[in-house]
Order: C-alpha cells, then sequence, then structure tokens
C-alpha cells in the first residue's frame, strides 16, 4: 500500500482511520460502460417471469461486460421489490458478478446495485447524498453508468457501492461478525413497525420477518441489542457506537432522507464490530432531498409537503411517533447526546449548505452526465426537469410526485435550522496541546485545551484505531497542567497504552455544544509516542549494483504509525543525518526510501550511502534513541537482505522484495546457495561464513565433469563469499555441483536452460 503525505493542522495531525481514496470504477467523473447479453432474445421476458416466480429473490444467468472486461455467468435480478415496476423497461438492478463462479469480480467487486433514477429528475440525489455522507461517516462510493442489454442502451442508471463484506474490511478488522439489514419483508404503513428495532417479545425469532441477516449468523445478537435498546438503554454505548448512530440522524434529517430509519424504519444496516458495537449505515439514498415525503413517522406519518419538508423538526421523536423510533428517542433524551446531534447537525449543513458545495458539485456532477441523460430514451422525466430540478421544483403540484428544487429546499433548510434551539451558541474551541511532545508508553501524558463559553469539556481518548473512544471530564483548576483556575484552559492526564494515541474534545453549555475536530469521533487528532524498538523496522535494503539503493520499512504494529520524527543515519556519531517526512504508514504496512539521484519526500540521497562493500545503517526516534539497526555484509547487486521472518527475525539474503512481505531467505542452512536456477549463460555460488579452501566441480548427467577449481578465500570476517561461474558453452540439461571443503562435501543440483 502507497503512503499519503498529509499536512499537519495546529501542530497536530488530524486524519481519518476511514479516509479512502475512491476506486477508479465509482470516479464520479467518469461514467463506466456496462453491457448485459442474455442467452434469449426476450430478456425483458424472461426477468419479469423469474422475479414474479420468486418474489424477486431469483437471478437469470446472462454475461456482463464492465468496460471491456467480460464475466461470464453473472447473476441478474431487479434490485429491490417495491420500487420494481414491470411495465418499465428501465428497473432497477443487482447484479452478482460471482453467481456462478466464486472468484468472478471486477476490480474486486463482485457485486453491482444500480439504481433506476425513477424517483428523481435531477439525477444526482443519490450519488450527491453519498459524496457528503462519506465526510461523517463510512458509506458507500457512488456514481453513474451506461446500461447495455443485448446491445440495446437502456438508460443512465447509479451505480452504487455494495454494502458486503469488501465494505465492511476497508472500515473494520474484521467482516464475518453479525450484519444485518433494516429491510422488512413486508413493508407496513403507516403505522406499521418495520425495522424500527422495537420489541416484538422474548424470541429472537420475531424479529426475522423485520430484518435481513446478512452475516452466517446473528439473530441471538440482533435481539440482545434490540433488548438493550428498549429496556435497559443506560447501558447503550456497550453495544452501541453512539456517535455514529448521531451522525447517521443528522445525516437524514438534514437532507431530509426519511426513506430511512426516520420514515418507514427500512433502509439501514447494522454491523457489530470486534469491540461488541453495533455500526449503523445509511442506503439507498435516491430518493434523499425531500423527494421521498410519504412519512416522517411522526407528526406527519401520512405525507408532507414540501413547505413543511422544508421546516422539519430534527428533535420531533422525542414528543411523538406513529410507532416507536427507539433508536431516536433513547439517544435524544440525554442531553449531552441530544448536543452532539445538534452540533452535527450543524457542521454538515455549515460545511455543505452554508458554503453552496452543495450546488457546486451538484451543477458538476450534471456536467459529467449531461450527454447521457439526453441519450437515455427511458428516463422518467423530461430533460428540461433535469437541470431545473437542482434549483427548483418540478412535477405535479401537491402530490407525491413533485419533486423540490434542491438547493430552493437546502436554502429554506439552513435558514429554519439557524433559529432551531442548540444548533446556535456552542462554545468554541481554539488551541490544543499536549505534555511531553513525545509521550512515552505507561507514563503520564497531559493534554490541554482552550475553550470560550464552556461549562463542561470532555476528552475522548483510545490507543488503537480501532478501539473505542473513552471520554473524561477535563478540569479548569490550575492542577491540571491547565495554566490559571478559570482561564478556559482545561487539562486532563492519560496513560498512553500503545503505539498512537487519537483524541478529540468535546465542549458544551447549557444550550449547545461543539466538536474539536468538528467531525469527530469519525475524523480526530494524534499524537505519536516516542518509537520503540520493534514499533518500525528496518525490513529490508539492496543494493542493485550502483544505481538506485533502497531501503524498506515496516510498521509492525496494529497502528497507523507517523514517522516524521524519526530519523535515518549511517553514522553512529550523528543519528539524525536525515529526517523522514509526514507520511502515514498503515499497520502492517512498507515505506520505501529510495537513495537515487533526484529529489523527492522519500529521498535522503547525498546524506545517506549504502555501499556495496558493507556499512550500517540507523534508525532513531524523536529523542536520539536508536530502535533499529543493521550492520549490512557485501553486496553484490542481484539479491538484497531482509528480516526473516518479516519484521522481527535476523537479517538474511533473499530475493528482493520492495514493500512485500519477506519470505524466506535464499541461503539454505547448508550454507551453500545456486542462483539463479534454472540458469542460462552464468550461475552465482554463494556460501556463507567461508574462509577455508573450496574445491568446486561440475558434472552432467552422464558423470562427466564439466567444471573443475580450487578457491582460497582471506580470512576478514566477510559473511558471504560468492563465486560466478560461466555456462555459455554448456548445454541445455541436468548438471551436479559438488563443493569440498575440508571433510565436508555438498552436492547441489542445478538446470541449464537455453
Amino acid at each position: 500500500m502507497k503512503k499519503t503525505l498529509f499536512t499537519a493542522i495546529c501542530l497536530l495531525l488530524i486524519f481519518s482511520k476511514y479516509a479512502f481514496s475512491q476506486d477508479e470504477f465509482f470516479s464520479i467523473d467518469s461514467i463506466p460502460e456496462i453491457r448485459i447479453t442474455f442467452p434469449v432474445k426476450g430478456w425483458k421476458h424472461y426477468m419479469d417471469s423469474v422475479f414474479t416466480a420468486t418474489d424477486g429473490e431469483g437471478r437469470c444467468m446472462a454475461d456482463v461486460m464492465i468496460n471491456g472486461q467480460k464475466i461470464s455467468g453473472a447473476g441478474i435480478r431487479y434490485k429491490g421489490f417495491s420500487s420494481v415496476e414491470l411495465k418499465d423497461i428501465k428497473n432497477p438492478l443487482n447484479i452478482d458478478l460471482a453467481y456462478t463462479r466464486k472468484n468472478k469480480n471486477y476490480h474486486g467487486f463482485t457485486s453491482l446495485k444500480l439504481s433506476n433514477i425513477n424517483y428523481d429528475p435531477s439525477f444526482i440525489r443519490e450519488v450527491l447524498s453519498y459524496e457528503i455522507a462519506r465526510k461523517y461517516m463510512p458509506a458507500s462510493q457512488a456514481n453513474f453508468a451506461r446500461v447495455y442489454i443485448n446491445d440495446t442502451l437502456v438508460g443512465l442508471y447509479s451505480n452504487v457501492e455494495s454494502l458486503n463484506k469488501k465494505f465492511l474490511i476497508k472500515h473494520f478488522p474484521s467482516k464475518d461478525n453479525t450484519f444485518i439489514k433494516g429491510k422488512p419483508q413486508t413493508l407496513e404503513y403507516p403505522f406499521g413497525d418495520n425495522a424500527n428495532l422495537a420489541m416484538h417479545g422474548l424470541d429472537s425469532l420475531n424479529y426475522t420477518s423485520y430484518y435481513e441477516l446478512e452475516s452466517d449468523y446473528g439473530w441471538s445478537d440482533l435481539f440482545h441489542f434490540i433488548y438493550i435498546l428498549n429496556e435497559e438503554s443506560d447501558s447503550l454505548s456497550q453495544i452501541l457506537n453512539i456517535d455514529r448512530t448521531l451522525w447517521m440522524h443528522a445525516f437524514n434529517f438534514s437532507l431530509i432522507n426519511l426513506d430511512s430509519y426516520i420514515g418507514y424504519s427500512q433502509n439501514y444496516y447494522l454491523y457489530k464490530d470486534d469491540n461488541g458495537q453495533f455500526n449503523p449505515f445509511i442506503w439507498d439514498l435516491n430518493m434523499s432531498f425531500g423527494s421521498f415525503r410519504e412519512s416522517d413517522g411522526s407528526t406527519h406519518f401520512m405525507g408532507l409537503t414540501i413547505p413543511q419538508a422544508k421546516v422539519l423538526d430534527p428533535l420531533e421523536h422525542l414528543s411523538f411517533s406513529i410507532s416507536p423510533r427507539p433508536l431516536m428517542t433513547k439517544l435524544f433524551q440525554n442531553a449531552t447526546f441530544r448536543k452532539m446531534y445538534l452540533a452535527h447537525i450543524r457542521i454538515i449543513m455549515n460545511e455543505n449548505f452554508r458554503n453552496g458545495e452543495y450546488y457546486i458539485r451538484g451543477k458538476h456532477i450534471q456536467d459529467v452526465i449531461d450527454q447521457a441523460v439526453q441519450q437515455d430514451t427511458n428516463k422518467f422525466y423530461p430533460y428540461t426537469y433535469f437541470r431545473k430540478n437542482l434549483d427548483t421544483t418540478v412535477g405535479t403540484s401537491g402530490s407525491t410526485d413533485e419533486f423540490p428544487g434542491i438547493k430552493d429546499l437546502m436554502e429554506s433548510r439552513l435558514t429554519y435550522l439557524d433559529s432551531y434551539p442548540g444548533i446556535n451558541g456552542a462554545p468554541v474551541i481554539s488551541s490544543a496541546n499536549h505534555i511531553p511532545e513525545y509521550p512515552v508508553r505507561g507514563e503520564p501524558a497531559w493534554i490541554t485545551v482552550k475553550t470560550t463559553g464552556a461549562s463542561q469539556v470532555m476528552l475522548g481518548y483510545r490507543f488503537h484505531q480501532s478501539g473505542v473512544f473513552t471520554r473524561v471530564r477535563m478540569i479548569d483548576d490550575g492542577n491540571h497542567n491547565d495554566s490559571l483556575a478559570g482561564d478556559g484552559i482545561y487539562g486532563a492526564a492519560i496513560i498512553p497504552a500503545g503505539p498512537t494515541i487519537e483524541y478529540y474534545f468535546w465542549a458544551e453549555n447549557d444550550s449547545a455544544g461543539s466538536f474539536f475536530p468538528e467531525r469527530a469521533e469519525y475524523e480526530f487528532l494524534r499524537i505519536q509516542p516516542r518509537l520503540q524498538a520493534g514499533d518500525f523496522t528496518i525490513n529490508e535494503l539492496m543494493i542493485p549494483g550502483q544505481d538506485d539503493p533502497w531501503i524498506e520499512f515496516l510498521n509492525n504494529t496494529a497502528e497507523t504509525i507517523n514517522p516524521a520524527n524519526a530519523f535515518l543515519s549511517d553514522d553512529p556519531s550523528s543519528l539524525k543525518k536525515w529526517n523522514f517526512p509526514d507520511t502515514l504508514v498503515t499497520p502492517h504496512e512498507y515505506l520505501l526510501i529510495k537513495l537515487s539521484a533526484g529529489s523527492s519526500a522519500y529521498n535522503p540521497a547525498g546524506e545517506i550511502t549504502l555501499k556495496p562493500s558493507g556499512g550500517q545503517v540507523y534508525l532513531s526516534n524523536q529523542t536520539g534513541q536508536v530502535v533499529d539497526s543493521v550492520i549490512y555484509p557485501e553486496m553484490n547487486g542481484l539479491r538484497s537482505i531482509g528480516r526473516y521472518p518479516n519484521g522481527w527475525g535476523a537479517f538474511t539474503f533473499m530475493n528482493p522484495t520492495p514493500e512485500a512481505m519477506n519470505l524466506t531467505g535464499t541461503v539454505p542452512e547448508s550454507g551453500v546457495l545456486l542462483y539463479p536456477n534454472p540458469a542460462k549463460d552464468i550461475i552465482h555460488i554463494e556460501l556463507t561464513n567461508r574462509t577455508e579452501p573450496l574445491h568446486i566441480e561440475i558434472f552432467n548427467m552422464c558423470g562427466e565433469q564439466a567444471y573443475n577449481e580450487h578457491f582460497s578465500y582471506s580470512s576478514g570476517g566477510i559473511p558471504v563469499t560468492s563465486k560466478e561461474i560461466d555456462l555459455s558453452r554448456y548445454v541445455q540439461g541436468l548438471y551436479y555441483m559438488r563443493i569440498t571443503c575440508n571433510d565436508r562435501v555438498i552436492v547441489k543440483s542445478f538446470i541449464v536452460n537455453k
């Protein structure tokens, strides 16, 4: 995995554990082409018949070509059930690329979810909504795709990343724990519970008609979660990622995404992480920005008008729900959680709508797809609606087929929320600091923060990037490294217990609260404690002749490490010769430092030298303490020297593996190495720790001697001796080499392949 440079903010690193680059397949600036070929001409009748006969679950076999890559034996069905209209040509599609062959995929993706954009004249609601959501929580990538069936263009679809194991492993260390989809078998409205997480008795089987199990097990886990949520909510933080849940609710209410837990209680997922906490994920955003208004699950349970949607109360469920909404009410009843939720709404509105960024992005997305929209003869609305609906309302006035202009809706929404109690009046957090500069594991580290207008300040911290944040109260009494009592500087002490400290601040007063960083807990500040031996190691080095030598470093920990305050040297009397750049090295991944001509952030050429005759390299931490070193031998430019086992073992000669795991060393226990094998014109012989005279002979399969020579090596502490033998006149075949050293005889076979 390549490393990415980053910028320090306020002398502290701010970054998200979940910062993943967008896969090329989901780039908003390109439109993939997906061609589906069914084995029958009447593909529509084929798909409709299977859909009807199997209640939407059966798949039809087809070949799929994505951007020119053909995948045979895919399984195709319509996506969803209530959204399918058999009279339409352009229905949503669910494509399983691995339907008949497990390893079939495109860019690692085995499943495609294609929405037909039937409730969005602007075409951009789903893609734009996911782009906004990814700033604050793990959410699907999304763009558009042109879909052809049997060589006929069906239309332009939104292309959304599936919530499956591939998605989970990007955001969690695991992927096989309990995974649930909020998807009732029969959608009951307006009075149905659906997937609202309310109690339905003590038998976990009572819940199977409201939720869909996406993992191999989990019904008992889901029931336990529902029971704690409804009956023992004081323990909720043990089994629910509360901050992630607050972000989901804040997103849904900010963007008027009512086809979610808010309205019909569906279209979300829950994954139980290794900490035992359930994490929610949003899903199916094609009707966000007020496109769906049939219910808010509260006062307007029979439907909302566009003016009502603009002023939808983000805390309305505290006073009334048409059916229980415990995932909201149990959290909103807590005053601090309620302020955190409103703070998240404020950040979403400020970062996307107050500054007009949503509108700039919306216009850009429409520019990208404009031609494809015009070419879509099966779209559900006229092209004039496409451009108009970004700004103004289109459709049949006063009906559910009236779609609010996104700009008109969100400008009114911003005005309404600006005057909502708890949105404004929050404390201001202006600066943060920590002592010592490089904390030592097991010793106290003091963290301080400057605030204005706060009555209570909390520090959230963890030592593992997949761990749960612990919150402690910070004190402004002059006794917590916080300067003077009552000066607005708060302090707290923690004892670092790992190679990283990730933390954020929460400040509140009677009316509102604020986070720092503002996207916490999804983003956070970071302190790099003092590196210790074994954290970040010299793993392999290579001197290929005189050109492009390199050193590979490995992060041996389960946390992301920043080596920016570590140093590299080839001189024990000057350990701080070269300072590592600001870069993130993710768990168990590599950083390659090249010592070639030219300049780059990873190139200490001219400061650090690797010598073919042998030398030394030192890695030291922020305080000048050597945490790793290697004295390397004479090297012939063909092989590297690296640690085996990878990351912590002794150094041995091996085939070069830059930015990859070191496999077994190439010098076997016999102490003799022949390479390459098979050979062509030259074979190399290497022997470890040999200073005695040697006798080398080569025989062909007939026992005829093809080579015979004596060698004498003078002692000098050189750990490897080598010899090159010319094979250019040897015929193709199997040969044996016999090496005699004192009373020891070693026989090796090799192949000459012309």
